[in-house]
């Protein structure tokens, strides 16, 4: 139960040490000082707080003369005149104090007043907002998010200079009340889709989120675990967050992640990628469609040439050059599966590998290993070179979510056509659409639109890369 401060300022210290346990935590920091005729203890975290600020704050404090503090009725007045610095505000609930206090902000108890004094002079360790290496443009800003929110929110706000930029803050976690911010743009964003974010955020009843992003994405999805489509879209670019605000959509913004969230994701918006942006529109939709192309291959390639080789004389003449010419000792079926088993446990041990050895053992790796199946005549030649395709193509796309989405859909569709030959072909490719249709985005929304429900405007924005001139036109 939430209690506020009682006035009295030995009991209230007393009770706000207890909460902080600074007598049990060596990097709670307490600090007592006479601010004119008046006692004040001011509580912190070691390591947040900007020590030159609060050095300022309190030689000033001290130099306060006794006279101008009998005229301060109450923590406001005490702030109106004699804080200096600009983010600063008043608390009377004990409990948001200590949670302030725990986030990095300096608390300031002051004899005789029913408030503390929250001065939010804090500052978190941060790497600088180097490009991030998943995210990559051939031309356009070099920066990215970094694990640290107020940078993150900064970096948006200096590409969108718009008082219509909204960013709601959130607290989320029983224990860890770790800040979330919702971002949009009021008025551009859909009002519904909006409420049903903030209503999911207030509904999250968790102690902590453990895995920052990751977990607020499970507490918010929709009850679908085993479909493995990705909700949401992931990016650690300022200028692709900004561009996603411009149209419509919303930021989910973690503390610690260097990250951000764009709701609502449907399937479609997965084949846009900021380097579409970066070139003239004619150049942009070629690229787009050159990733949808190696989409929908990427997913059929491998079950269609294998129902295919399954039955050599099926295949027609002019796709002979599909048969395998020279069999291997390994059926096919059990081929392709280890060939996928092998692509990720490269990808596995690629990331457990140190970054200057990475890609090289991941080149000479798949070289030696895919060498050594092919001369034991283990795999055959077409196995291999179907399957680095489909390694090759998964890199088309920078959401690994999506990737392995698409690979555990062939999957599918490859047991079912071994199983049950062309009918489990057609199955399996009918059961990845049922799924794609039944999965719902962040809001409850269909994760076809805007093909379904159909919206003609929106549709043409994701199949052909417009130009400014178009996309203002358009808003008009």
């Amino acid at each position: 139960m939430s209690k506020s401060l009682t006035g009295d300022y030995e009991k209230d210290n007393k009770t706000i040490a207890s909460l902080l346990r600074a007598d049990k935590s060596y990097d709670i920091l307490v600090k007592k000082i006479k601010v004119a005729d008046k006692k004040a203890t001011f509580y912190g975290v070691d390591g947040f707080i900007k020590e030159e600020v609060v050095e300022k704050m309190f030689e000033y404090f001290t130099k306060i003369p006794v006279e101008d503090m009998t005229k301060i009725q109450d923590a406001r007045q005490f702030i109106d005149n004699f804080i200096t610095y600009i983010e600063c505000d008043i608390q009377t609930n004990v409990d948001k104090a200590v949670t302030m206090a725990l986030s990095g902000a300096l608390v300031m108890l002051l004899e005789g007043f029913k408030e503390v004094i929250i001065i939010d002079a804090r500052t978190y360790p941060a790497r600088g907002v180097e490009e991030p290496e998943s995210d990559k443009v051939l031309r356009g800003a070099h920066e990215g998010f970094v694990e640290t929110l107020v940078f993150n929110t900064a970096l948006i706000r200096r590409k969108i200079r718009d008082p219509m930029l909204t960013m709601e803050l959130f607290s989320v976690g029983n224990k860890s009340k770790t800040d979330v911010i919702v971002c949009y743009i009021d008025g551009k964003a859909d009002e519904k889709k909006l409420n049903a974010v903030r209503k999911k955020l207030r509904q999250i009843d968790v102690d902590a989120l453990s895995m920052g992003q990751e977990s607020l994405k499970e507490c918010m999805m929709p009850a679908q675990p085993w479909n493995p489509y990705p909700k949401v879209r992931y990016t650690e670019r300022p200028d692709t967050a900004s561009a996603c605000i411009f149209d419509g959509n919303i930021l989910i913004i973690t503390d610690g992640s260097p990250s951000v969230m764009i709701v609502p994701t449907g399937i479609f918006d997965f084949v846009q990628d900021i380097n579409d942006y970066y070139f003239s529109p004619c150049v942009g939709t070629f690229l787009r469609y050159i990733r949808a192309a190696v989409f929908l291959l990427s997913f059929l390639l491998v079950p269609f040439w294998y129902l295919m080789v399954k039955m050599p004389d099926r295949i027609p003449e002019w796709l002979h050059f599909m048969a395998i010419k020279e069999p291997a000792e390994v059926s096919v079926i059990t081929q392709i599966f280890v060939i996928e088993f092998v692509i990720d446990v490269l990808k596995l041990a690629s990331l457990n590998t140190p970054s200057a050895l990475s890609n090289s053992f991941s080149v000479v790796g798949a070289l030696v290993l895919g060498e050594f199946a092919v001369s034991s005549g283990l795999f055959a030649n077409e196995v291999v070179l179907f399957m680095a395709f489909v390694a090759i193509a998964n890199f088309t796309q920078p959401s690994y979510e999506l990737g392995y989405a698409i690979k555990l859909s062939r999957l599918l569709v490859l047991i079912l056509t071994a199983l049950f030959d062309v009918w489990g072909f057609i199955i399996g490719i009918a059961a990845t659409l049922l799924t794609v249709c039944l999965t719902k985005t962040i809001d409850g929304y269909t994760y076809l639109y805007p093909l379904l429900p159909f919206n003609k405007k929106a549709l043409g924005s994701l199949l052909v890369r417009k130009s400014i001139k178009m996309k203002m036109n358009d808003d008009n």
